[in-house]
């Protein structure tokens, strides 16, 4: 009897981690495969540009200007591999379902695949937002064809990036500092961090006093607090009422400003008076849950609650969704399904009883501007929700989960009734030193009572503000009524300055991005993650702190390309590339730095930022520690530091040079210059102090043995080769100096000295064991040089001579044997000799072609 071969099914998708989970739930008639992302992109450097190209003009950009903006793609050399693995698949296969990613991205993803794979047998797009066996067999069962409006809404933004950034990105090189990069939502993003920065430095401090009581009531034991608001019904003066750019009472605030004579004042005529509460007033309110989560809310949830940046919010939502735990986590949609619902509803009976189930299913409206990608919003996947304890996750995974689980099963209960309470409280007219007459004073007490706690029993929403944070608890007040007189425990006057706007966070530059409709949601955590790398912008204590670099950058670009910084314009382009994913719109149709003071500049060099002050005819240039943002910068450190350089601190004479010693302070802190810098001796020698030597202390033998370093201790007693003390980027250090055949190195400890260490305790040093080398494997036979398996922060890996290669998979430290590492050894030489060849090729042509075009 013929023996039948069973139909195989060819299922691609992005990652590993989703191939392994989809695999659980087919049967064996089906191959599950990972693409590892895009096959094929724009060329990323001159080396990927197909030589039939390499002439043209546009090749650099990567896009056909001249035609129509045709996009070039290739197959990057880390890719080659996984195409010819799916290549093999495809053969095997009597039919190929593209499963990527619900999203433009993830649809891009399946036409690239469909590009370069060519399958001959037939073909289908499979989507889902969830990946539970329910959804996966359901979504077999209805795939359809792929969506080219989509496709083609992805591919015009990946040309307008390139063409910004491949356009843009030079000229910063050539104006600031090479490194540098632009694009298009990434920019916008800087130029909203300066512009807030900007907003901060021109803001002018205001200052006022008010007083604050402490009073007692008559029938109920326990205290609370009241503040003063109005005298002789006059508001008093609070930071909304001043203007920040002048520090005073902004025009139109008809208020009463108090001084801290005038409030201490005050504070006495009031402590013995008597106290009377003229006016209770109760207000009922509710308090609706938030929408479930999209990728916008998450990264700012997860950046308030649990400190998690953008990248690492996106990385852990991904494994949850890989692993079948989340729906899809790039979404705009708070949409939930019936399904969903359903599983919410059931959570919140069984976990706070009937009485805390919204009385129907609660459905949210979208309303950020241009909402696309996957139809539901971000929940945990499958008709019923696994409680975040029976998951068995931990860490952040197990984090991120939870909040998840609580924000969507809160979206289904019960509205928070509350009752806000404000009482007004009059103190007996007293005659004030603000008038001539006899005025009242009013102070106000704020309660609330949480009369039913509804959805706040699983979650309440974080807050950006650390007071707003406050509005979800109970503020108690005793049992109040007009006519009570309250006892006054304790008055104080208080002082406070107005405060400059509020640095962005991760939280809420997403929240402003997606507010104005620039970039995508889903693009958010890699922008800002760019903008750090990159040196725009630090970090710390979650507060976004733009950098001279940025400030530079910003301004640049908005004097030459100010269109590319302007919100309006990237929300507007948003708005094309929805269009064009509706297919509503063709794609081809879409297609000086801030003064410290008058005469002081700001400036980025190649080796960092600086400050250039200019003096008559003198011109004094001081480095800008690189720790120390415009933020920090103020006019008495500007001084300071060009004090130090103005100065040129001499130390004397070198006895046997005769040229001046300096002391300097550079990017990294003092140094020393031996002689000055001329036509000759274009670069004079230089060292850096060592760490613990203040320069306080620094005399000038000291810094005579200082730049004597490197310093000859003697000769190697084994090679005859030298033995050296010298200073470094990492700390002092002894060499034995072998010259080709390789140098030696130790650290000097502490408690010796690199500038009297003796030969024999160098040399002590030196019969140490490397701290990185793990193992000696034996010599080589060729050269009797060691081989040794060292570990640097990266892994282990074998080390002969200058030669370096990593363990290969399976191996470990303990188990390579010699044998094996000369093999690897020869391997990767033999590698570095070609690539060497190669190289050397390529500037023989190169040199040959120039030649060829100047005759």
């Amino acid at each position: 009897m013929r023996r039948t071969i069973p139909m195989l099914t060819l299922v691609i998708v992005e990652s590993p981690t989703k191939a392994r989970t989809i695999r659980k739930y087919l049967s064996d008639g089906y191959l599950v495969e990972a693409s590892m992302g895009h096959v094929r992109d724009l060329p990323s450097s001159a080396d990927e540009i197909p030589i039939q190209f390499k002439e043209k003009e546009w090749a650099r950009l990567g896009v056909n200007v001249e035609d129509n903006f045709q996009p070039l793609y290739v197959v990057p050399k880390s890719k080659k591999k996984v195409v010819e693995e799916l290549k093999k698949a495809v053969k095997k296969a009597e039919r190929v379902i593209l499963a990527t990613d619900e999203d433009r991205e993830g649809e891009s993803i399946s036409w690239h695949l469909l590009q370069v794979l060519k399958p001959k047998v037939p073909i289908a797009r499979m989507v889902f937002h969830e990946i539970t066996q329910e959804a996966i067999l359901a979504a077999l069962n209805h795939c359809r064809d792929l969506d080219y409006n989509l496709v083609r809404a992805q591919e015009t933004r990946r040309i307008l990036d390139r063409l910004v950034g491949y356009t843009v990105s030079p000229l910063l090189w050539k104006k600031i500092a090479r490194g540098l990069s632009a694009g298009r939502v990434q920019s916008v993003a800087v130029r909203l961090l300066v512009i807030r920065e900007r907003s901060r430095r021109a803001h002018k401090n205001g200052s006022y006093w008010d007083l604050k009581a402490i009073l007692q009531s008559e029938q109920a034991s326990g205290t609370f607090e009241a503040k003063l608001v109005a005298v002789g019904g006059k508001k008093i003066a609070t930071g909304g009422d001043f203007d920040p750019k002048t520090g005073k009472i902004a025009a139109g605030k008809d208020v009463l400003l108090l001084e801290e004579k005038e409030a201490i004042a005050l504070k006495e005529h009031l402590q013995d008076k008597i106290w009377t509460v003229s006016q209770v007033e109760e207000r009922p309110t509710t308090r609706k849950p938030a929408p479930p989560f999209t990728t916008s809310t998450l990264q700012q949830e997860a950046n308030r609650k649990l400190g998690m940046g953008g990248r690492q919010t996106m990385k852990v939502a991904q494994s949850l969704y890989e692993e079948g735990y989340i729906t899809y986590m790039r979404t705009d949609s708070v949409h939930l399904s019936a399904q969903a619902l359903a599983a919410a509803r059931s959570c919140v009976e069984q976990m706070y009883g009937p009485e805390y189930l919204s009385a129907k299913p609660r459905q949210y409206t979208t309303k950020s501007k241009g909402a696309q990608e996957a139809h539901e919003a971000i929940r945990p996947a499958g008709s019923s929700f696994r409680y975040p304890r029976e998951t068995g996750l931990s860490g952040k995974e197990f984090q991120l989960y939870d909040l998840i689980w609580k924000r969507t099963v809160a979206s289904q209960m019960a509205l928070a009734r509350l009752t806000q309470i404000t009482v007004k409280i009059k103190v007996d007219p007293p005659v004030t030193p603000l008038t001539e007459g006899a005025l009242d004073a009013e102070f106000s007490a704020h309660g609330k009572r949480i009369d039913f706690p509804g959805f706040f029993r699983a979650y309440v929403e974080g807050s950006d503000d650390p007071k707003g944070a406050l509005l979800d608890q109970e503020v108690i007040l005793p049992p109040l009524k007009v006519g009570d007189t309250p006892k006054c425990m304790e008055l104080d006057a208080r002082s406070h300055e107005t405060q400059p706007p509020a640095r962005y966070t991760e939280a809420t530059l997403v929240k402003t991005l997606e507010k104005e409709g620039i970039g995508r949601p889903s693009t958010y955590a890699s922008i800002i993650g760019t903008i750090v790398d990159r040196g725009y912008v630090q970090n710390r204590n979650k507060a976004l702190i733009p950098t001279f670099t940025a400030f530079a950058v910003t301004s640049l670009l908005e004097k030459h390309f100010a269109h590319l910084v302007d919100p309006r314009f990237t929300s507007q382009m948003e708005q094309t590339l929805d269009e064009i994913a509706h297919g509503s719109t063709e794609w081809s149709k879409a297609i000086e730095l801030d003064n410290v003071q008058d005469h002081i500049k700001i400036k980025i060099g190649k080796f960092g930022s600086y400050i250039e002050a200019t003096q008559g005819e003198e011109v004094f240039k001081a480095s800008i520690p690189p720790d120390l943002t415009l933020a920090d910068l103020q006019p008495e450190q500007v001084e300071q530091l060009l004090e130090q350089n103005r100065e040129e601190n001499e130390l004397g004479v070198h006895p046997e040079t005769g040229e001046t010693i300096y002391l300097k302070i550079g990017t990294y802190g003092p140094y020393l210059q031996l002689g000055e810098a001329t036509k000759e001796k274009k670069k004079p020698k230089r060292v850096s102090l060592p760490k613990g030597l203040k320069t306080e202390d620094l005399t000038l033998a000291i810094a005579v043995s200082l730049l004597s370093l490197p310093r000859l201790l003697g000769t190697h007693p084994e090679t005859s080769a030298s033995v050296k003390a010298a200073l470094g980027p990492f700390g002092p250090y002894v060499v034995h100096d072998q010259g080709k055949e390789g140098k030696d190195y130790r650290s000097v400890p502490r408690e010796d000295d690199v500038l009297t260490i003796s030969l024999e305790r160098a040399l002590e040093l030196l019969a140490n064991p490397r701290p990185d080398v793990v193992r000696e494997l034996g010599r080589h036979p060729e050269d009797k040089k060691p081989v040794s398996i060292n570990k640097n922060r990266f892994g282990f890996y074998v080390k002969h001579g200058r030669v370096r290669t990593a363990l290969p998979k399976g191996e470990t430290a303990e188990s390579l044997s010699l044998e094996t590492a000369l093999t690897l050894l020869r391997t990767k030489a033999s590698s570095k000799s070609s690539t060497k060849k190669s190289k050397t090729k390529k500037k023989t042509t190169s040199k040959k072609k120039s030649g060829s075009r100047s005759t």
